[in-house]
């Protein structure tokens, strides 16, 4: 089995036309993770990350050889994935028994790329999740194209779902639309390139943080976000952006305010309503920072 996979990813859209070819599974508002079992266990993330000491309550599912794509979350009281709660654990390389405790989470398979050491990736979407479901490491079940679901995640307050064509072979690292990811709220990522000082209850710390896509002509600044931080969050964003303070503007179109600029090397996750015509955010709100991203990777 080769030591690195890159996971499939899906394209933003709309439900297809052809629903009767496609599979939905709920969309997990969580971190990607692969598991990868052969004589041990270890987790990775996109681009070679290594979460197996960070989640050690992902176990070996019994299973002696495989290597299985699928989601980790932290569940709110109400049994939802919650990503605010994951943002506890995101940061945490080798998390106390404490915040084992307080923010537990959980580890939902969805595909399985190797098992008993031949590749899957050729076999059909279909094909691989039969396989998976007869492993019985607790996979969420799919449902068919012309299900509801897309209407029941929305009554359960829910991200949205994924769409997968039956016969769609796994090609790592490519975003395909064989894969489609459908969302009730509108997500995006940002690459923060600096903050405004806040005010107020806010003084001496950070009141919003100035956000950026890269687009042909550079670091393209698309708005402010100012809303949906905890103060322990605003605190950690202090801290983690102090050290990449920097005296020259990164954006190649100057905000309009008096900033504190920083490296281009975090890289953050807002909801908005809409994209305006001058290629700004309307009404951000925060979600978290997103580790697992790459800045490069954060265009429009």
């Amino acid at each position: 089995m080769p030591t690195q996979i890159e996971p499939m990813l899906a394209v933003p859209g709309e439900l297809p036309l052809d629903r009767e070819r496609y599979g939905l599974e709920v969309k997990w508002d969580g971190i990607r993770a692969l598991v990868h079992l052969n004589g041990g266990l270890r987790v990775t993330g996109r681009h070679g990350a290594d979460y197996t000491r960070r989640y050690p309550e992902i176990s070996g599912f019994g299973v002696k050889s495989a290597v299985i794509d699928g989601e980790v979350v932290a569940l709110d009281p109400r049994g939802r994935p919650s990503f605010v709660r994951l943002q506890h654990r995101m940061h945490l390389t080798d998390p106390e028994p404490r915040m084992l405790e307080l923010y537990p989470v959980a580890y939902l398979p969805f595909d399985l790329l190797y098992l008993d050491g031949l590749p899957l990736f050729d076999l059909s979407y279909r094909d691989r999740r039969s396989l998976l479901d007869e492993l019985d490491i607790g996979a969420p079940p799919y449902f068919p194209g012309d299900s509801d679901l897309l209407a029941a995640t929305r009554e359960q307050g829910l991200e949205g779902v994924v769409a997968k064509r039956l016969d769609s072979p796994y090609r790592p690292g490519v975003r395909s639309p064989w894969w489609v990811k459908v969302k009730h709220l509108s997500t995006t990522e940002v690459v923060i390139g600096g903050w405004k000082p806040g005010k107020g209850r806010r003084a001496g710390g950070i009141g919003s943080l100035l956000m950026g896509v890269f687009t042909g002509d550079g670091l393209t600044y698309v708005g402010h976000v100012g809303t949906g931080f905890t103060d322990a969050a605003l605190d950690r964003l202090h801290t983690l952006l102090r050290p990449l303070e920097v005296p020259k503007n990164p954006f190649r179109n100057e905000p309009p305010w008096r900033n504190r600029w920083v490296r281009p090397e975090l890289v953050g996750e807002v909801g908005y309503t809409m994209w305006t015509d001058e290629l700004r955010l309307r009404h951000p709100v925060w979600r978290g920072l997103r580790p697992d991203r790459i800045p490069a990777e954060v265009t429009r």
